[in-house]
């Protein structure tokens, strides 16, 4: 295998020229910062809303961090399933943060529809699979929640999982419909088309050095706006003062050749899915509209490590065991992989912040999963403009900054931050209760 991010090759194609970098001092009515799926989701939304001047600037090309390297699942499972929502949130908050995610697939699917881009959408049902008879409880907890909220699902015990998927080693599983993949990168550009369309200015390769009062600096210029949407991923403590609140896992992608008609026929006998398992770094794949096979997952001591990793070790251990499951593909070469980082939160759910002594400067920080951060970055934009026009302030106490973890950041000069991500991560994913509880705490003018 190579190392090299396969979704940069399917851009070669399209006619959507490198939008030059700012080399001025401009002024605009709203500046977004970040042009990954949170960044475009903002930007569409302001040019939608009759907002006149809108900037949209990043460090890398439209969609080239995150979402550019991401496996392009648009399901609302990204990170805590849906039974894990309910323990915590109770029926009521689980059903309102999974329909952020939800809202953030129809948003994406809306504007590919709309707009007919080509970013090879997929229809592809939702597959959770058990890997043993933890994972087969697990999927009939899923089963359970899904029933409480009245969403549609399939149970599929392990003597019917060949019927759906090539393999005899799962314990069980549950399907669901209502989501799709997605070329991420074919559909950041694809944007960036759409927002150039309708006059937003877009500066690539331009990153945000410094933030005084209306005005970000960057290397050759600076923008000064009436509000300010930062949508980051990596952000830097020279710019954020919520940096030290963004953790980071890492997650690796293959993609294969081509698979034969036979051999997709065999691994989805009832038509492509959406799947991962229910270990704790779970195994996720999905195949792409040319029939290649897309597999991702890590290790455990890669996942939480302070350093970054780019070689192919631990995507080699991710295919071996993929192909263990499924031995009829013991011979599919995987021609590319690239390692990514995925930002979070300590408690895998989003920030949103409008800051209290600066309320034109708003923050969207660790979106995990391409609805997730749509659904975000279309909220932040709505509530910059038009706050009291709108009927789903709910949501803030679930994403405010101050919101309850097990272990607070002020212990991380003793545990180091890794050990407190991954301690906050399991706890917020296995054992986090917060129904009944208090709201979160927000500082007063914070919203």
């Amino acid at each position: 295998m190579i190392l090299q991010d396969w979704w940069y090759t399917t851009l070669l194609d399209l006619p959507y020229p490198f939008q030059a970098p700012l080399c001025e001092a401009i002024k605009a009515d709203a500046l977004v910062v970040g042009a990954g799926a949170a960044g475009l989701a903002a930007a569409l939304r302001l040019s939608e809303s009759g907002v006149k001047d809108v900037v949209l600037i990043d460090r890398n090309i439209c969609g080239g961090s995150s979402t550019g390297r991401s496996a392009g699942f648009l399901t609302p499972d990204s990170e805590l399933e849906l039974s894990q929502l309910v323990r915590r949130y109770g029926a009521e908050g689980a059903k309102d943060t999974w329909e952020c995610a939800v809202r953030g697939i129809e948003r994406m699917v809306s504007v590919v529809k709309d707009h007919g881009l080509e970013c090879d959408l997929q229809i592809q049902d939702s597959l959770f699979v058990g890997n043993d008879a933890g994972g087969w409880k697990d999927a009939q907890e899923e089963l359970e929640a899904r029933r409480l909220l009245g969403y549609p699902q399939t149970i599929i015990p392990a003597s019917d999982i060949p019927k759906v998927l090539g393999s005899d080693q799962y314990t069980g599983a549950v399907r669901y419909p209502g989501t799709y993949g997605i070329n991420g990168l074919r559909y950041a550009q694809s944007v960036k088309n759409v927002l150039l369309q309708r006059g937003v200015r877009i500066y690539e390769a331009t990153t945000a050095l410094s933030l005084q009062d209306h005005t970000v600096r960057t290397h050759k210029g600076s923008i000064t706006a009436d509000q300010i949407l930062f949508c980051l991923d990596k952000p830097s403590k020279d710019i954020s003062p919520y940096e030290e609140d963004v953790y980071h896992a890492q997650t690796f992608l293959s993609i294969s050749e081509p698979l034969s008609d036979q051999e997709v026929a065999r691994l989805f006998p009832d038509g492509p899915l959406l799947c991962w398992d229910s270990d704790l770094v779970y195994t996720y794949w999905r195949l792409t509209g040319d029939q290649r096979l897309l597999v991702g997952g890590g290790s455990m001591m890669s996942t939480f490590s302070r350093n970054y990793r780019a070689k192919p070790d631990v995507m080699e251990g991710v295919i071996a065991r993929f192909k263990a499951k499924f031995p009829f593909l013991k011979n599919l070469s995987f021609i590319q992989f690239w390692p990514g980082l995925i930002d979070c939160t300590r408690d895998l759910m989003p920030t949103i912040v409008r800051e209290p002594d600066r309320p034109w400067v708003h923050w969207v920080l660790g979106c995990v999963g391409l609805p997730w951060a749509t659904f975000c970055g279309d909220f932040a934009a709505r509530h910059a403009f038009q706050s009291e026009c709108q009927d789903d302030h709910r949501f803030y106490q679930y994403f405010a900054h101050a919101r309850g973890f097990l272990v607070p950041t002020w212990l991380e000069p003793l545990m180091g931050k890794q050990l407190v991500f991954s301690l906050n991560n399991g706890w917020a994913k296995y054992f986090q209760v917060d129904k009944g509880k208090k709201a979160a705490r927000y500082t007063p003018g914070e919203f």
